[in-house]
């Protein structure tokens, strides 16, 4: 027999996409589909791209079994009631997101369970599973793109706490640095160290690109603008990193995510940072590249249904 298909299901900032997801974490060929979200969106288009997306990941199942349903998206969350309210897309806010997937599948007369955690914790758990934490069992995860996420595995558990919403390292404050007023919080990492936050300080400091591509550009051409920006969202990270470990004795940090790629100088930034910490046990702390690159955030919501055991009960 044919072993059951997760669809995954990834819902962030600028984009919602699909695909399935085999039990040994790996993507279903051409089973990937994507659609837009985004800071302008109506909840009615919302609604359109995560049902299309759905729709067409389903077309691709053929004689396959269905599994379930795995969703990581952008906090926060409420995971016992299936209630998202992501930062950058306002139109949603204690949005039931599971129930809208429910209904979606039981029109095509399809009844699985469907599981909702924060992405920080599905590209955690992608990580562990197939990528560079395998065997590593105190871990944070973390996406740097338009937002700033993080989930946690301490112990060989996933921790994800009540609300679902441990984890959330890109609301931490860190020390020493002002960031855009997007929140009402210019001390938290996301304000800081997000890409879209990264490139607005550097227009601030007369920078003339307009995006996270046009900083990496700028950055690896030597522009003196890009680098102060890209070497302040290194030294943010690492400082916010360091903190964690020393909160959770952690042993390695993966980090993904679009503006993460900006440059491989943003890494050893971060782990330069961390190297003048006063505590031994947080410099021991790795900080590493995802070894998923931009399939993580899917393998980790395959990993919800196929790796749910190490989820804690609703």
């Amino acid at each position: 027999m044919t072993p059951p298909l997760a669809l995954a299901l990834d819902f962030g900032g600028t984009k919602v996409e699909s695909a399935l997801v085999t039990a040994d974490g790996d993507l279903v060929p051409d089973s990937r589909h994507r659609a837009p979200t985004g800071r302008g969106a109506s909840s009615e288009e919302l609604q359109a791209s995560v049902g299309g997306v759905i729709e067409a990941a389903l077309d691709g199942l053929g004689g396959h079994e269905l599994a379930g349903v795995g969703i990581g998206c952008a906090g926060p969350i409420d995971r016992s009631r299936g209630l998202v309210s992501p930062l950058n897309v306002p139109s949603w806010r204690d949005y039931d997101l599971r129930s809208f997937v429910r209904a979606v599948l039981s029109a095509r007369g399809i009844e699985v369970p469907v599981t909702l955690e924060m992405d920080g914790v599905a590209i955690t758990m992608a990580e562990h599973w197939v990528g560079v934490a395998q065997g590593v069992d105190n871990v944070m995860g973390m996406v740097v793109s338009t937002g700033i996420g993080g989930g946690l595995i301490v112990g060989g558990r996933v921790i994800t706490g009540p609300t679902g919403n441990a984890g959330h390292i890109g609301h931490v404050e860190v020390a020493g640095f002002q960031g855009e007023d997007t929140f009402g919080k210019a001390t938290s990492l996301e304000a800081i160290a997000s890409g879209p936050h990264t490139v607005a300080w550097a227009r601030r400091q007369g920078f003339a690109g307009a995006s996270g591509e046009a900083l990496a550009a700028a950055y690896a051409a030597g522009d003196p603008v890009a680098r102060a920006a890209i070497e302040r969202t290194g030294r943010a990270l690492g400082q916010a990193i360091a903190s964690a470990t020393a909160l959770l004795d952690l042993e390695l940090v993966a980090i993904g995510g679009g503006f993460s790629q900006a440059t491989p100088d943003l890494f050893d930034l971060i782990n330069a940072t961390i190297a003048g910490h006063y505590f031994g046990f947080v410099r021991k702390v790795r900080v590493v590249p995802s070894g998923l690159s931009g399939e993580g955030p899917l393998i980790g919501a395959g990993a919800l249904v196929h790796r749910g055991d190490l989820l804690p009960p609703l």
